[in-house]
């Protein structure tokens, strides 16, 4: 008798403790602004330029997939590039660096050409460092002036909102090598 009472004890103290542990956190919980100490935001204006290097050794932008009909389509649709650019304070690649601009973008347009951009803005200037700002959008490259959004930012720019104007700086037609302009206005 004394074994099934211990026997008994002991499952409804599993079943207990099963039972708290399986309490689930609730899904979603208001926050006063101040935990992440949000009661105030600043809007800063970044300008730096964007180096894409398609062609030569030192390449920075590399097509990693194409489409069957990539090689014949007039815009290039399908192709897709990674790259990891070099973020300068002038035009020239020797210029103050300040990060590096990762991601990708994409020939998404049968009719123009339009590229799918997903960018991480990686800053290692002093200010930033270490700091992302993350950029998802339409980059109608013929287009003088092109706006993206911004999505978000992690370290100084967590919770980042704003907006990118892109232009074209240089374009070497022969090999595709880029310098883009960029004006960046985020709210953080």
């Amino acid at each position: 008798m004394a074994n099934n009472i211990i026997s008994t004890t002991t499952i409804i103290l599993i079943l207990f403790s099963l039972f708290l542990a399986g309490k689930s956190q609730p899904f979603s919980t208001s926050l006063p602004r101040s935990t992440l100490r949000l009661e105030r935001q600043n809007l800063t204006r970044l300008h730096f330029f964007f180096h894409d290097v398609v062609g030569g050794p030192n390449a920075t932008a590399i097509r990693v997939a194409a489409a069957p009909n990539t090689n014949t389509s007039p815009t290039g649709f399908g192709a897709v590039v990674m790259n990891d650019n070099l973020l300068t304070v002038g035009p020239e690649p020797n210029s103050t660096r300040v990060g590096r601009g990762q991601g990708m973008y994409a020939s998404a347009d049968f009719n123009n050409m339009s590229f799918m951009m997903v960018q991480n803005y990686v800053f290692d200037e002093e200010r930033f460092n270490g700091s992302t700002l993350s950029i998802l959008g339409r980059n109608p490259i013929m287009s003088p002036v092109r706006e993206f959004p911004v999505v978000g930012g992690t370290g100084v720019f967590r919770f980042a909102r704003g907006y990118a104007e892109a232009r074209t700086f240089f374009f070497n037609a022969s090999n595709g090598d880029a310098i883009v302009e960029y004006n960046v206005y985020v709210l953080h």
